[in-house]
């Protein structure tokens, strides 16, 4: 069960956050970390753009009907929930605690927990790769679009577009175009460049919190609000949770691709998540409007985690029948 743990890269954030909160960077280091979370950021897109093999994506298209009911969980009705959440209850958080909850639910899915509760739970492990890495790379596109509609309704305005161009959406593109050079070597060199992605996440949390402290951040977020940031994100995953897994039995999905929508379209990205804040959003608003999206990263783990294992167990009972004479 070691998904039940708190994994490595979450230890590294809250290091990262208490570090800006004792020692948070000002003065002539702000440029600097400024413009070294501009450059980590290009490098990270560029890199999933090197790293992403097109034939993976264009062999696993083949069941296209099941990756768009992924996408649509994704990209529309975690949108829709967080809408209809805020508009019922627009007092229970803090507007800018309720813009993070909304950016959570612009993200792209996750790929390496989509795929590995996937694999645990029995189900169809290569949709859960073809519609995890379709979320990511779709997200690139739709996630700065959908927020900047989604926030557009609250008044709320995004970075400026060109930042998106440059930091996110070039970078990518050229890691793409490059990518029959550079694809067999960032293949072998992988989980150097999973460390790389995963530090270039922890300094630009530091730089962003770093800016919200000196704005006065735990001044203005009581504990109990984080309390409450925790309970919404709950709603939210379980929410999701008990619609996909409503749906797919409605339609009559198989198990095996019930388990990939439950776990795949109930996902959000951390790793990508972070850096999208940081290009969309103003530098003092970044740190605020990523708690929702790293307290749902570890409430996901957890959550998913248990429920894995009774999938697991479900499909077993399943294959079982199946493979028993009647």
């Amino acid at each position: 069960m070691r998904f039940l743990k708190i994994d490595p890269f979450l230890l590294g954030l809250l290091a990262s956050v208490l570090l800006a909160t004792l020692v948070p960077c000002h003065g002539a280091a702000v440029p600097v970390f400024h413009w070294l979370s501009v450059g980590l950021i290009a490098l990270m897109f560029f890199l999933q753009g090197a790293r992403l093999s097109r034939k993976a994506v264009l062999d696993g298209m083949v069941a296209w009907k099941l990756h768009l009911l992924i996408l649509s969980c994704t990209f529309v009705l975690f949108p829709l929930l967080g809408l209809a959440a805020h508009a019922l209850f627009p007092g229970l958080l803090q507007p800018d605690i309720w813009m993070g909850v909304l950016f959570l639910c612009c993200l792209p899915s996750t790929v390496q927990s989509s795929i590995a509760f996937t694999s645990i739970a029995g189900g169809n492990v290569p949709a859960a790769v073809c519609a995890a890495t379709a979320s990511n790379v779709f997200g690139i596109f739709i996630t700065p679009v959908l927020v900047g509609l989604v926030l557009s309704q609250h008044g709320q305005a995004t970075g400026n577009p060109l930042d998106i161009v440059y930091q996110l959406l070039l970078p990518f593109v050229l890691g793409q175009v490059l990518q029959p050079w550079l694809g067999a070597w960032a293949h072998r060199n992988k989980k150097i460049l999973s460390f790389s992605d995963r530090g270039s996440v922890l300094v630009v949390v530091y730089a962003a919190f770093s800016d919200a402290v000196m704005q006065g951040l735990w001044h203005r977020l009581p504990m109990a609000e984080l309390g409450m940031i925790a309970i919404a994100d709950s709603v939210l995953l379980f929410s999701v949770l008990g619609l996909t897994i409503f749906g797919g039995r409605l339609i009559g999905l198989p198990l095996k691709d019930e388990i990939a929508v439950v776990f795949c379209g109930s996902k959000k990205t951390l790793a990508s998540g972070v850096p999208m804040a940081n290009v969309l959003f103003p530098p003092a608003s970044v740190g605020v409007i990523v708690l929702p999206l790293m307290l749902y990263h570890q409430i996901q783990l957890f959550v998913c985690a248990v429920l894995a294992r009774r999938f697991a167990r479900l499909s077993q009972e399943h294959d079982h029948a199946s493979t028993t004479p009647a």
